[in-house]
């Protein structure tokens, strides 16, 4: 085991995996895991690191008590271990408890209780000295029915602890940065490790040789056909970045357009912010903005362009996106003005592009970080609309009870003709957009389920689908379910693997479409659970790796299946969220509903 420093207080650590393969002949798969193990010291260090704050009495304590539930910490007196169940509702000078003083008795011979509060018996009793204690909670390390507080100061992180909690965006980023390896890296250190020589496997009989498994397979070509452009007529041009030369980003964007075959007209104009809001919050900056666009524009744009201060992860980011979508309907696309080139003009293009105006289902559910069970899992379908066009998609998003790995939103009859779920809408949507045509086929891309949960796809999620095409249509359609996961293996770019590695009796194949810049790339494990279409393997294999290259956002093919990629723009939502904090049982809450989109926004790419 390896472990690298890599960010504020957390560290990398690199182990090997052992996993059984399905195979014609048995198989042991190892490969170079990571994790984050946070780095032992004190507590107070951890949370100003963690928050990157300057002092202890600036720190989120809500963050901080998600941050540190459930860690294993010493108190400096006794060394002893105790496990972090919660923060005190006051400061450590204002919390009270209750202390027996065994000198003095009560009438009955009762030690009588002293209401003392927990800095008081620290200083005064145990003779503790205490920096800055005094202002700040105090860490609970009891039980529900018994809790017991100590100052924050007196704790230290015991070492070795995985850090499950949700990374910021800087620390994935370092996480990543520090444990990739290029293919050749990644191949030596492998056959150098000798698991061969492990004792215990040894003695198992067990042999590992450090010779790599040769299997068959094949390179699909790219391909080259191009969808038609779209006009970018009514649009204008927000600028919350002091920084950025407007006017040379608008003639590059209308040049890069010409070169693509994209007819960009001139901005209507181009909405400067005033100097004195830029010392306001992100919501009071962006209320400003609108106010001024709508006192200078006649009528609603097609889109805007908006300009972010600084990385797209901003404070801007969500306030926006929520005034322009649910509150005004008006199509939008940020960047950030750093570091502007061809390529990154061509891939807004390609988002703008698909933003402006046999079905392909994709279906994820996207999950709370671990320890955040109160918080609902959001499941969303991403369709193709606008046939014989599969470019073009509809995003639904409902939430549902946290931890729920299957949709149960895709069906839930209100009466004999009605249901106000997912695949009425989005299959309603198809028929008006596609010239009033039924499908004749359903292909659905599942992310997200393990081998263990290919029946219940089958059984809940299919059954949804089936009652849906019934009520609306009385008639069901041939239908194609493919369920994918990301697999630690590593193939050329465009390569698909069908023998060997595969299931001997599964219809399962892995496909490679990309190539990573830097590190190496993992396929995609494509799993066939129903097929009622009957796609022979060449067919089927050809249209998954076609549909790799059909994503708005890029130029090149992407790991995964464009309809679900498109998901996973909504999959930061149960990570950022601050409206939920603790941890409760699995459906012990209400689940809240998302906010309705505008309808003239429903069915543009709104989440490129």
């Amino acid at each position: 085991m390896i472990i690298v420093f890599c960010c504020h207080d957390f560290a990398s650590v690199f182990g090997c995996l052992n996993v059984s393969d399905c195979s014609p002949v048995p198989l042991c798969k190892y490969d170079v895991s990571t994790t984050m193990i946070i780095r032992p010291g004190p507590v107070v260090d951890f949370l100003l690191a963690n928050q990157n704050a300057r002092d202890p009495y600036s720190l989120d304590w809500t963050k901080a008590k998600r941050s540190l539930k459930n860690l294993r910490i010493k108190v400096s007196l006794s060394n002893q271990e105790y496990k972090i169940t919660g923060l005190s509702e006051q400061l450590c000078k204002d919390q009270l408890f209750s202390l027996k003083q065994k000198s003095i008795k009560n009438d009955n011979g009762e030690a009588e209780n002293l209401e003392i509060t927990v800095y008081d018996y620290f200083v005064n009793h145990r003779n503790i000295q205490l920096r800055y204690s005094a202002d700040l909670p105090c860490i609970n390390v009891g039980k529900p029915k018994r809790l017991t507080y100590i100052p924050l100061e007196l704790y230290s992180l015991v070492s070795l602890q995985r850090y499950t909690k949700a990374l910021t965006t800087f620390q994935r980023a370092s996480l990543v940065e520090k444990s990739r390896q290029k293919p050749q890296e990644r191949m030596t250190a492998l056959q150098r490790s000798n698991y061969g020589t492990e004792p215990m496997l040894r003695s198992c009989g067990v042999s590992i040789s450090t010779n790599f498994t040769q299997v068959e397979g094949r390179v699909l070509p790219a391909p080259r056909k191009l969808v038609e452009p779209t006009k970018i007529e009514r649009w204008a041009v927000v600028n919350f970045s002091a920084r950025c030369d407007t006017n040379s980003l608008v003639r590059d964007l209308i040049r890069c357009g010409d070169m693509k075959g994209i007819r960009i007209d001139p901005p209507f104009d181009v909405f400067q912010e005033s100097n004195q809001n830029r010392r306001c919050s992100p919501l009071v900056r962006v209320e400003k903005m609108f106010e001024d666009i709508q006192s200078k524009l006649p009528g609603a744009p097609q889109f805007l362009l908006c300009l972010l201060p600084d990385r797209k992860n901003s404070d801007f980011y969500g306030p926006w996106k929520k005034k322009n979508l649910s509150e005004f309907g008006i199509v939008t696309q940020c960047m950030a003005p750093i570091r502007v080139n061809d390529q990154y003009l061509t891939n807004l293009l390609l988002k703008i592009n698909a933003k402006v105006p046999t079905i392909i289902l994709g279906m994820d559910v996207s999950h709370g970080s671990p320890g955040q069970s109160d918080i609902p899992s959001i499941a969303a379908v991403v369709s193709s609309r606008q046939w014989p066009l599969i470019s073009r998609y509809r995003a639904s998003v409902h939430t549902q009870s946290p931890k729920l790995e299957m949709i149960d939103s895709l069906f839930k009859k209100v009466s004999d003709k009605e249901d106000e779920c997912i695949m009425r809408e989005v299959l309603l949507d198809f028929y008006t957009s596609s010239g009033k045509r039924k499908p004749d086929q359903i292909i659905i891309f599942r992310d997200g389920v393990s081998e263990s949960q290919f029946n219940q796809v089958l059984n809940i999620e299919l059954d949804q689908v089936i009652e849906v095409c019934i009520m609306i249509w009385c008639m069901s359609f041939d239908t194609l379910i493919i369920v994918f996961t990301i697999y630690p293996v590593f193939l050329y770019a465009g390569t698909v693997i069908y023998n060997k590695i595969c299931h001997p009796k599964n219809n399962d194949f892995y496909l490679c479409a990309h190539a990573g810049m830097i590190g190496t790339t993992r396929p995609t494990h494509y799993h066939v659970l129903l097929d009622q279409i009957g796609f022979s393997a060449d067919d089927l294999q050809e249209l998954v790796h076609s549909l790799l290259y059909m994503y708005q956002r890029s130029t090149t093919a992407i790991s995964v299946a464009s309809q679900v990629g498109t998901f996973m723009k909504f999959e930061d939502a149960s990570e950022t969220s601050s409206s939920y904090g603790g941890v409760t049982a699995p459906g012990a809450i209400s689940v809240p509903q998302l906010s309705r989109l505008k309808e003239n926004v429903c069915n543009s790419m709104f989440f490129c």
